[in-house]
């Protein structure tokens, strides 16, 4: 293999060695444990609840839209384990060496956003903690602003250590959040009296029709949830022992994983109705609730524990890649994730998490219009165009078999805008709302189909790879 461009490649981009291949089925599976059991996935479940779903149809719901998501999540983890390429390198065979900017940039913003939402969930909890200690400093004007921006440098902090430490970090947090997340459910079981009382709490629905209405939109939140990680899964398999390992791991460790917290969110949350008269969907304001320190205490420092191991894993590596790839001579994947970090800041996270409405309907419905698109067009170029075979060689270089026009392959870029825009549709026209309650499914269909149908009636060149890196793994 010759030379790669240094405009496209640098160490953090370059196709991973088999010293680096040290993940292993144990490892996904800490991987999802980590990122799901944390507070967002709780609010996402306790969301439901407060939207008036019982129990049932809520845990439904999150399962039925996870199952959806983990299909196009393993199809994209193929590249990254077989070819040893992240994200913003895997996108150049769809969208050109200089095109993929456009979909790596857009993935990275809703990285940045959710960076911010969960330094804002640290920095809350950690106000909450000194609430406890000290109450007489939680209440001066600017403290909860001071915490924020604690928690934010601690997550620099971890972003400069790279990314051999989130493995060694979720290794350890796994295990630690499932005992803790039990705990949980353990204590307002007793304070509730019994699962029975916990789960009491009734659907508010009066008929399929209003019930439908909810749910739907609802889907494509959970679906929306993670279809970040389904465009840059490659970032972590890149690292896997084998296909087996990542896609075993992964097929247990997603669904597994969020189905138990969801369930501890949905069962803490109808306890709460029970408890105080009405539904608390954020869990800090829930054990604030109960007036009890050390509990309280103890509870804190578990939010802050999962809101930094799924801060840095989900939050992190991909814009932290995707900003690499814009200028990689420049920007490192450190540098990258200080952009990350500083941009995470600036789009006002707290504004996401004020109710269950802006951060289901409005955050979670209205990102995915734009990453729906992106993984359709993914999974038809390289499984339906290009049958798994890549040239690794032509991914870092300007005159292979990638550079279509000028770098950018308008093909894809056509399919891409024609899935956002019908998808976002429903938000200017009220009779086309249904399209942004679809918002992911109606991008990733309209995008693939038209892709696949503009790529065969291409030029002549050749779509599939001649050649395959030797780096590559089955």
């Amino acid at each position: 293999m010759s030379t790669f461009d240094p405009s496209l490649s640098n160490s953090d981009l370059s196709p991973t060695a088999p010293a680096q291949r040290t993940w292993g089925t144990y490892n996904y599976i800490a991987l999802w444990f980590s990122m799901s059991m944390e507070i967002t996935t709780y609010q996402l479940a306790s969301s439901l609840i407060a939207k008036g779903m019982d129990w049932k149809q809520a845990l439904a719901t999150v399962l039925l839209g996870n199952l959806i998501v983990l299909v196009p999540m393993l199809l994209n983890a193929h590249a990254g384990a077989k070819y040893g390429i992240p994200f913003p390198v895997f996108i150049r065979a769809p969208f050109g060496v200089r095109g993929a900017n456009v979909p790596a940039i857009l993935r990275a913003i809703v990285a940045c956003g959710w960076f911010g939402i969960q330094s804002w969930i640290g920095g809350t909890a950690i106000h909450s903690m000194l609430g406890v200690i000290w109450p007489a400093a939680a209440s001066v004007d600017g403290v909860r602003w001071a915490c924020f921006l604690s928690f934010w440098l601690l997550n620099m902090v971890i972003v400069w250590r790279g990314v051999e430490s989130i493995r060694r970090l979720q290794a350890f947090g796994a295990p630690f959040m499932f005992v803790m997340a039990a705990a949980l459910l353990i204590w307002v079981r007793i304070k509730a009296g019994s699962f029975g009382s916990m789960l009491s709490t009734p659907s508010q629905f009066h008929s399929t029709r209003e019930f439908l209405g909810v749910f739907f939109p609802s889907l494509t939140g959970m679906v929306g949830y993670w279809a970040t990680l389904a465009l840059n899964i490659p970032d972590f398999t890149r690292y896997s022992k084998s296909q087996n390992a990542q896609a075993v791991g992964q097929a247990f460790g997603l669904p597994v994983a969020m189905t138990l917290y969801t369930f501890v969110g949905i069962s803490v949350t109808s306890a709460s109705a029970v408890l105080f008269g009405h539904p608390i969907w954020n869990p800090i304001t829930l054990i604030g609730a109960f007036h009890q320190p050390v509990v309280a205490f103890v509870a804190l420092i578990a939010i802050l524990i999962t809101t930094l191991n799924v801060n840095i894993g989900a939050n992190v590596v991909s814009p932290s890649n995707d900003f690499s790839n814009l200028y990689p001579r420049l920007i490192s994947y450190r540098t990258g994730g200080l952009i990350t970090g500083f941009l995470g800041l600036a789009m006002c996270p707290w504004k996401f998490l004020a109710t269950p409405d802006s951060y289901i309907f409005g955050w979670l419905t209205g990102y995915s219009a734009l990453l729906g698109p992106i993984a359709g067009i993914m999974v038809c170029d390289y499984f339906l165009i290009r049958g798994t075979e890549l040239d690794v060689n032509s991914l870092y270089h300007r005159d292979g078999v990638y550079h279509y026009s000028k770098g950018f392959n308008p093909r894809a870029i056509g399919a891409l805008a024609a899935g956002i825009g019908i998808a976002l549709s429903g938000l200017a026209f009220a009779p086309l709302h249904f399209l942004y309650d679809y918002a992911w499914f109606v991008g990733f269909f309209i995008a693939g189909v038209l892709y696949m149908l503009l790529m065969k009636l291409a030029a002549p060149a050749p779509l599939r790879a001649s050649s395959m890196s030797a780096a590559s793994v089955e």
